[in-house]
């Protein structure tokens, strides 16, 4: 806890370093998600599969797609670790559009650790990420694939809402940092904060609605985002397999 509240801290901090000069843009999205953890034959060994349709103007138009496969291992109740690959392609969107489309290419590992404190169990998530991101020239060709490094944690808690804990609320907040030599201006990449109401629909799938905000610091460090996002999210940890 003291941790998530000490990179909190600074990412407070360093979005209090935005000035006047800066642009900022405000955009109003929406965020179409499955998240699938799948065991594999009653073994410690899963899938990740997850897709993410993210849209701009409320859904109208493209802002990303996501798809990142991986592998989980359970080391214990308390502690998953997982591996795999990313995909991202982004599109011109919002009132601060990039040029042209671009892909990036990721991989990335993360733990999962998962401990009760006051009634409620809490989620830990750290994740790394080694980023391939294309540049472009003015005509749209690729000239380059820069690297990037990219550490994120999350913080998250589900708070009953019924006695039979079918619906919840859900609460969570992400905190994205830049390193690495090709950083430009913006050590802090983004925040994203999330409230919503959750429903299990099966032993093994629940639905997730709700609101996130999400604040993006673009590479050179004077520009700003404030992402307004209704977000959906399935969420399946059906087996695969006896």
């Amino acid at each position: 806890m003291n941790k998530f509240f000490t990179i909190l801290l600074a990412a407070v901090s360093m979005l209090s370093c935005a000035t006047a000069a800066d642009q900022h843009a405000d955009n109003y999205n929406l965020w179409l998600n499955y998240v699938g953890d799948h065991p594999l034959f009653n073994s410690p060994w899963g899938l990740h599969l997850e897709i993410q349709n993210r849209r701009e103007d409320w859904g109208d138009e493209w802002q990303q797609l996501l798809i990142r496969p991986g592998i989980n291992y359970t080391i214990s109740p308390t502690v998953t670790v997982s591996a795999g690959y990313g995909y991202v392609k982004t599109y011109p969107y919002g009132e601060l559009p990039v040029v042209h489309e671009f892909d990036e290419h990721r991989a990335w590992e993360q733990v999962i650790y998962k401990m009760n404190l006051l009634g409620l169990e809490w989620q830990h998530r750290l994740r790394l990420e080694q980023r391939w991101i294309e540049e472009q020239d003015k005509a749209g060709n690729t000239t380059n694939w820069r690297g990037e490094n990219r550490l994120r944690y999350m913080l998250r808690t589900n708070i009953p809402l019924t006695q039979d804990k079918k619906f919840y609320l859900a609460i969570w907040d992400e905190v994205f940092l830049n390193f690495g030599g090709n950083i430009l201006k913006n050590n802090f990449d983004q925040n994203r904060a999330f409230i919503g109401i959750g429903r299990k629909l099966t032993p093994t799938t629940r639905l997730e609605v709700g609101f996130m905000e999400q604040t993006i610091q673009r590479r050179g460090g004077d520009k700003w985002e404030a992402n307004h996002t209704a977000s959906v999210w399935l969420i399946s940890n059906w087996p695969f397999g006896k």
